[in-house]
């Protein structure tokens, strides 16, 4: 039987005629000037690239200076690029008639980019309930897969864990809510449309969404059109009533009607004073109650000041 020749492993084109440096050099990421045409949005991107004041002035910057902070980008499969990190500053270079913005490609799996996307969002001033809704659920859905976790977003933490943390906690260390307020956000994703849009628009408290969030969505269509026969919007208790009649199969219009007519407590608002802004007055490690009741002492007194008559 004839010896088997030992396979050569020869030197690439590449490592023959080129330097160490001249091939790490190729592998740094650097920033590039790309074609706007050339990009495209990142898949379901779920924050709005909005037409407000704040874009406005984006344009007119960018216009005198050009864009200061480059987009992030990888490659597509058939040709062209796909945004990861800055549509508005695509959309704000389109505005300012630019052919170009300044880029860093980088090479990116589908999870990858995903975290990243959400991540460069998230730390926005402006983020509606929906976007964040949205991005938190592409977020988690892409930790997971990366964890080989069962991908099961709104139930109880019962599945695999991060080193002994849910992958809610672990998502809301690098996140500006906390992993139950992500959880109720997650929820909202399985709003009806025009239920969400309640949401964004301040007229559908968060907590209450959620419990609404349960009802089937055909069922949802419904009860937003008897929120608008009644001119009323459910609170807390009234959505938590409204979603275990739904779950017992009675969540009829007559139902709806009696639970919409109930009377509402009126609610207590409360007053937030950043302890930031008074902390100078006080000793360090004040107790908060000490702090409270020398305000209050101190607004009687000011109060008794203007009650008595001032000398002409």
């Amino acid at each position: 039987m004839p010896n088997k020749l030992p396979t050569l492993n020869l030197p690439s084109a590449n490592d023959l005629f080129t330097t160490q440096e001249e091939r790490d050099d190729l592998q740094r990421e650097r920033v590039i000037d790309l074609p706007l045409s050339e990009i495209s949005d990142f898949p379901k991107h779920p924050f709005r690239v909005k037409m407000d004041a704040d874009m406005m002035e984006m344009v007119e910057s960018i216009k005198c200076y050009g864009v200061l902070v480059p987009g992030l980008v990888r490659h597509k499969e058939n040709g062209g690029y796909e945004m990861v990190a800055g549509h508005r500053r695509k959309k704000a270079s389109e505005l300012a008639e630019r052919d170009t913005m300044p880029c860093i490609i980088r090479e990116l799996t589908d999870d990858e980019a995903t975290i990243i996307m959400v991540d460069s969002n998230l730390q926005r001033e402006r983020i509606l309930p929906s976007e964040k809704a949205f991005a938190y659920k592409m977020k988690l859905d892409a930790m997971k897969r990366q964890q080989g976790e069962r991908v099961d977003l709104t139930s109880a933490p019962t599945g695999q864990m991060f080193d002994g943390k849910t992958s809610r906690e672990v998502l809301a260390e690098n996140s500006p809510d906390s992993h139950s307020q992500i959880q109720r956000y997650i929820r909202l994703t399985e709003l009806a449309p025009p239920m969400l849009d309640m949401v964004d628009s301040n007229q559908l408290a968060l907590r209450s969404a959620v419990e609404l969030s349960y009802i089937p969505q055909e069922q949802q269509e419904t009860l937003r059109d008897a929120f608008d026969a009644e001119s009323s919007i459910p609170s807390h208790v009234q959505a938590v009533k409204l979603r275990k009649l739904s779950e017992d199969g009675r969540l009829t219009n007559d139902n709806i009607t009696s639970i919409m007519k109930e009377i509402k407590p009126v609610k207590v608002e409360h007053f937030k004073l950043p302890r930031e802004k008074i902390q100078h007055f006080f000793p360090a490690n004040t107790p908060s109650q000490a702090i409270e009741e020398t305000i209050i002492n101190a607004l009687e007194l000011w109060h008794s000041n203007q009650q008595k008559p001032h000398p002409r």
